[in-house]
């Protein structure tokens, strides 16, 4: 039975009195129990879609037109009120972005439990333990105590997963996901995809799932729609988008599909081969600089670093427990190097990099950039330092003034430390723009009026502005597409090897980090657990959650979707620990020289 037919739907935007049209002419149908993932480049036209099916369009600047029918009920002749007792009922969505949709002065708990209060005749009572069931089987941990917290308490990855939890929870007929992935890492990423399968199953529910992540469309996809430009090129199964693409735009895309794997033998990192979607010729792939010199000074030292937060609770706010987001972690990068920070989404990898940059206050530690210990600077030193260290932050929308336009956004930081006249500074903001794949006439819009993978572009051109000496990207490219994903991280490495940038890479993209990484450190609870080279991590890993985290990645090949070994599910360690609690010293073993491993 089909649950969701959408016919010659066109979606236009009014712009200084012209409409203009993001999705054109798009048809394709979701039957119950089935999953169709829709594909293509961010400002395809795929969010915008999604958004048309819910009608959450601001009417007076967007027209929709077409057909968009749930099980034969037309949705776009609706009055709203009856819209709204399909929203987070019949047709559920989980957004792109979760910082900016849920609602920073309510807890997260009250948020999940309201959708269950507005459409399912429960008690307050009855609506919390169900709410509490719901975090607990999307694997947040201490789902009890996690009820009361606020948004802004909790990692991006948590906060996707609270999305999830509010989206499934009065089991809806039709369940959107845009990007539900995104900003979890692969052993979460797993446990959820597969956590919507039996949901799916249970309730023949349908899903479209939209997203940029082939691997991930090759797992759970029965049927792909691929766009580009505001259009459907092509639409079939997934094994026939795999096996036999038509059009040039499918098999570029595919072929810019990062492979875990396809470092082995190779000394140094290497770019992505890029293929011009009109012509079709891809472009070689070139390994980087050679070794790093480790006799000179590294740009960033840190030793012992500790973060930890207050946990307060009672009507006077007493501190009854903290959460020790990172524990006695230390490492080297020198100029020129990247060492990725990896591990699940709460496991301290953020709270480490804001740390370093001291955008968060660590509780102990030593902190060093070019020598000089940035626990002891006053704010005014530490203004001035931060001219030479920079941060792309993983929500590219909560980090962008929404009243500046991004190219006043991408110049503030060259004048602020007179680096460029104004003049000086909006030619290298366009040519910034330029480079990252946006275009140099997008410098006079908003945030609002791009993409979540256009925005994170931003901020990419925003961090590089001032040619830091150390760049702490944190998930930099989780929100782009895998073509425009390839042309950022040549970007970002062609520049590390022109101008000697250090880079502290989180990511939960393995296969990402494979590429671009000299070295790994892998993060549990706050802590590291295992560190080494590239080859080493990937090619002799030697703690256990390591292992888990490698054969968690999904393998971008529809018909090797059940060859894959999904980890099985369990509780994931909570960091919260009582006031008084001592935490015991992290033993080392050697495994090689520079490979080390957390012993028990």
């Amino acid at each position: 039975m089909t649950v969701l037919s959408v016919e010659n739907l066109t979606t236009a935007f009014r712009r200084k009195g012209i409409w203009t049209p993001v999705v054109n002419d798009v048809s394709f149908t979701v039957d119950a129990g089935e999953t169709v993932a829709i594909v293509g480049e961010s400002g395809s036209g795929k969010s915008v879609t999604a958004m048309s099916i819910m009608r959450l369009l601001p009417e007076h600047v967007s027209r929709v037109t077409g057909s968009i029918r749930l099980e034969g009920r037309e949705l776009l002749t609706l009055p709203e009120n009856e819209m709204q007792d399909i929203r987070g009922n019949a047709i559920a969505m989980i957004f792109q972005e979760p910082m900016t949709s849920l609602n920073p002065v309510l807890t997260v708990g009250r948020q999940i439990a309201e959708a269950i209060i507005r459409h399912r005749p429960v008690s307050k009572a009855e609506a919390r333990a169900q709410t509490i069931h719901l975090m607990e089987r999307v694997r947040i941990p201490s789902a009890a105590s996690r009820f009361n917290e606020y948004p802004h308490q909790l990692s991006g990855g948590m906060l996707q997963r609270v999305m999830i939890a509010m989206a499934l929870a009065c089991r809806p007929k039709l369940l959107i996901a845009d990007e539900p992935t995104t900003a979890l890492d692969v052993t979460v990423q797993a446990e959820i995809l597969q956590l919507i399968k039996i949901l799916q199953d249970e309730e023949n529910m349908a899903v479209l799932f939209i997203t940029h992540d082939m691997g991930v469309v090759a797992e759970i996809a029965d049927r792909t729609v691929v766009m580009l430009r505001s259009r459907a090129l092509e639409t079939g199964t997934t094994e026939q988008i795999f096996a036999q693409p038509a059009n040039a735009y499918t098999k570029a895309l595919l072929s810019a599909v990062p492979h875990l794997g396809s470092m082995q033998g190779r000394a140094h990192p290497a770019t992505f081969p890029l293929t011009d979607t009109d012509t079709g010729l891809v472009s070689a792939e070139r390994d980087m600089a050679g070794s790093i010199d480790r006799q000179k000074a590294p740009v960033l030292e840190v030793r012992n670093l500790v973060t930890r937060f207050d946990v307060k609770s009672g009507l006077l706010g007493r501190v009854s427990g903290r959460v020790h987001a990172v524990e006695g972690v230390s490492f080297d990068l020198h100029a020129g190097e990247t060492l990725s920070l990896v591990g699940e989404s709460g496991c301290g990898k953020s709270t480490t990099g804001r740390s370093v940059l001291r955008l968060v206050e660590p509780v102990s530690g030593t902190i060093r950039i070019n020598g000089v210990d940035l626990r002891q600077m006053d704010k005014p030193a530490l203004s001035r330092q931060r001219r030479h260290m920079q941060m792309i932050f993983q929500d590219p929308f909560s980090s962008l003034n929404p009243r500046m336009r991004v190219g006043e956004a991408i110049m503030e930081p060259m004048i602020t430390h007179g680096l460029a006249s104004r003049k000086e500074a909006r030619d290298k903001a366009a040519d910034l723009l330029q480079r990252v794949g946006l275009q140099a006439d997008m410098a006079q819009r908003f945030p609002h009026e791009f993409s979540g993978g256009q925005r994170q572009r931003i901020s990419i051109a925003r961090a590089l502005s001032l040619n830091p000496e150390l760049i702490v990207a944190d998930e930099a490219v989780s929100a782009l597409d895998v073509s425009v994903k390839a042309q950022v991280v040549n970007l970002m490495m062609e520049l590390q090897e022109r101008l000697g940038i250090a880079y502290l890479f989180i990511s939960h993209d393995m296969a990402v980090v494979e590429r671009v990484s000299h070295r790994v450190a892998v993060m549990y609870l706050g802590e590291i657990v295992e560190i080494g080279t590239r080859a080493q991590i990937f090619g002799n890993p030697q703690h256990a959650y390591t292992r888990r985290l490698i054969s968690a990645v999904p393998i971008p090949d529809p018909a090797r979707r059940h060859l894959r070994l999904v980890p099985e599910g369990r509780e994931i360690g909570s960091t919260v620990r009582p006031v008084d609690y001592v935490v015991p010293p992290a033993r080392y073993a050697e495994a090689a020289p520079g490979h080390l491993v957390k012993v028990a």
